[in-house]
């Protein structure tokens, strides 16, 4: 079974939703939030990337910083205005993109169910970034990112969600990258189902924002002197693994490891079969295409059915042939995320920022599912969800 509580949120008005809603703070980086942010000082990235208001050279984990994001978002709350719901209430968060749609319910989770693995996980998570983000969260008082959830689908929670989004939504914008965001406020008479509803729900897995959650649970113990309250609880959309969408997480190498272009295509000829690629996306699991000096390739790993095309990558090609021994720390190799799509990959290698590309088929989700099941770790950077939840909309008070 699966806990699962509505919650009292902090939340814009209607009018102030699309000007306060903003991308999740970990998929853009300082120079590209200020760009996002320039003019719209109700844009959430001023709280969550609060560098972004402090000069050019300022240090985004330093106490100013985090001094600043609280600062910001007092400001916020006044100013857009954001208010606090009376009741506490589920939501349910439908997005669009292009003729994609998936719809979830937002809510609060057990951290207890996080630590004790029933809220499975997929990836591990780096102490620097847990120390961000959770000192963040203290800072501010508040969880703003929700974490992205799934679970296998319900009959029960799919017909009480169709029930509620035949109403009017308390939100319903497109954002500037043309997803469409829509948000309906469920009544309180309706709770009750949706609790019944998921204490049917085998498990959820974490999709997205390994460190979101990893740091609400480290919040929670510097919160636990205050006794029990909502810093014991997660804030996360859950969404049916049969409406979600899986794009590749694609890789870069800066350099060739000290060898020729010559001599990296004779080695790696005698690693995988490979041949002059067709198309720079490939077509099935166990094919990878290689962008390299002006030409794609298509190598063929033969992966397992029940293995992953990134993990055969890195032991094949990526250790072996390219010296990138742990490409959690390695600054070597770089990830590009599928929504920016191939042709930033051959915009790297061709102006010389990175020396090979490699675009991956995409990671299934009962593949995530058969990981975390099995307490298994996938790869860094293994998939890259889409359409992204928004910060700002939704935010649970600790």
């Amino acid at each position: 079974m699966s806990a699962i509580f509505p919650f009292a949120a902090l939340r814009p008005t209607p009018k102030a939703a699309p000007l306060v809603a903003s991308v999740p703070y970990d998929v853009v980086n300082s120079d590209e939030a200020r760009a996002l942010a320039s003019g719209n000082p109700l844009s959430f990235l001023h709280v969550s990337r609060p560098e972004i208001d402090m000069g050019a050279n300022a240090d985004p984990h330093s106490q100013a910083a985090y001094d600043q994001a609280a600062k910001a978002f007092e400001v916020l709350k006044s100013e857009a205005p954001l208010v606090v719901e009376e009741i506490p209430s589920f939501y349910v968060y439908r997005l669009h993109m292009g003729n994609h749609v998936q719809t979830g319910i937002a809510a609060c989770f057990s951290i207890d169910e996080y630590d004790r693995d029933l809220i499975k996980k997929h990836e591990k998570t780096r102490p620097d970034k847990e120390d961000d983000r959770t000192r963040h969260m203290l800072a501010i008082g508040a969880q703003t990112g929700p974490v992205f959830l799934t679970y296998r689908a319900s009959k029960a929670v799919d017909g009480i969600v169709q029930r509620i989004a035949t109403g009017t939504p308390l939100f319903d914008f497109t954002a500037a990258d043309g997803v469409r965001h829509l948000i309906w406020q469920v009544p309180s008479n309706e709770n009750q189902a949706i609790v019944d509803a998921f204490a049917k729900v085998d498990a959820l897995y974490i999709a997205d924002g390994h460190h979101r959650a990893a740091s609400a649970a480290r919040a929670r113990r510097h919160l636990a002197a205050k006794g029990a309250g909502e810093h014991d609880r997660l804030l996360a959309v859950a969404f049916p693994d049969n409406q979600m969408q899986v794009l590749p997480y694609n890789r870069i190498v800066k350099d060739l490891n000290g060898m020729t272009a010559d001599t990296f295509l004779e080695r790696l000829e005698r690693t995988v079969p490979m041949r002059k690629g067709t198309s720079p996306m490939p077509m099935q699991k166990g094919d990878v295409e290689m962008y390299f000096s002006g030409e794609w390739y298509t190598l063929q790993l033969k992966t397992p059915a029940n293995g992953l095309d990134v993990d055969v990558l890195e032991t094949t090609i990526l250790q072996p042939l390219l010296g990138i021994k742990d490409v959690r720390t390695d600054k070597r190799i770089d990830f590009v995320g599928g929504i920016r799509g191939t042709q930033e990959l051959e915009r790297l290698v061709n102006s010389g920022a990175a020396a090979v590309a490699f675009s991956m088929y995409p990671v299934s989700v009962k593949d995530l599912m058969r990981v975390s099941d099995a307490g298994g770790i996938m790869p860094p950077k293994s998939t890259w969800f889409e359409p992204k939840l928004r910060d700002g909309l939704l935010s649970h008070l600790i």
